[in-house]
């Protein structure tokens, strides 16, 4: 269905209070710069900043909602004959491989980290954020598998997944604070996928196979 003209007019202003509020955290840090000032850079109201950010917070990490989905996304477009894990892991070597910003594969992202190192209340929605994508996954799992309400198995594959998601995410992070270039992270983090992917057990790896049909 095409965007109309309302909604894309939100979504643009939407886009630019966030791009406005992350030029001014990653300029001046997160608790220093008040929503108000936000508001004023982007030739807004303070109300209606709230309007689409409740929470300061959002004003930064403003895709949670995308991030809460990605690897139910993965999941449910897995293909014909391959598992839960195998789609999550051919999803996130495309990412790496593509030298994704997605995965923190570009120049700024440790300046986009320092932001939130810096910030408590940026860290803990993070992890709230976290903790969000791995109920969705329990979730998805659940529905994809046919599971039965009760069973345990969707939960403890859902956290061998984020597991992997996590692990790989600050491994990355890690590495593109200390300045590398990208591809050069691209390359490592390809060898930690495999090392982590052969970590998996059989019941992990082979949970959740799409049929044919």
């Amino acid at each position: 269905m095409a965007e109309g003209l309302r909604e894309r007019k939100k979504r643009q202003t939407k886009q630019r209070i966030s791009d406005v509020a992350t030029g001014l955290f990653l300029e001046r840090g997160f608790v220093t710069v008040t929503v108000a000032e936000v508001a004023e850079a982007a030739d807004v109201s303070v109300n209606t900043v709230y309007n689409y950010f409740p929470v300061k917070e959002d004003l930064f990490l403003d895709r949670g909602e995308a991030v809460v989905d990605r690897l139910s996304g993965y999941v449910r477009g897995r293909r014909p004959g391959e598992s839960a894990a195998g789609a999550v892991l051919r999803a996130l070597r495309a990412d790496v491989e593509g030298v994704s910003p997605h995965v923190g594969l570009f120049p700024g992202w440790a300046d986009f980290m320092k932001v939130i190192t810096e910030a408590h209340a940026l860290r803990s929605r993070l992890w709230e954020i976290q903790q969000q994508a791995l109920g969705q996954l329990t979730k998805t799992l659940a529905e994809e598998a046919g599971a039965d309400e009760g069973d345990p198995m969707p939960g403890l594959i859902a956290g061998q997944l984020s597991w992997i998601h996590g692990t790989l995410m600050a491994w990355i992070g890690d590495e593109m604070t200390k300045r590398r270039k990208p591809a050069e992270v691209s390359r490592d983090a390809l060898v930690l996928l495999d090392e982590m992917e052969g970590l998996l057990g059989e019941k992990v790896l082979n949970y959740a196979v799409r049929g044919d049909g």
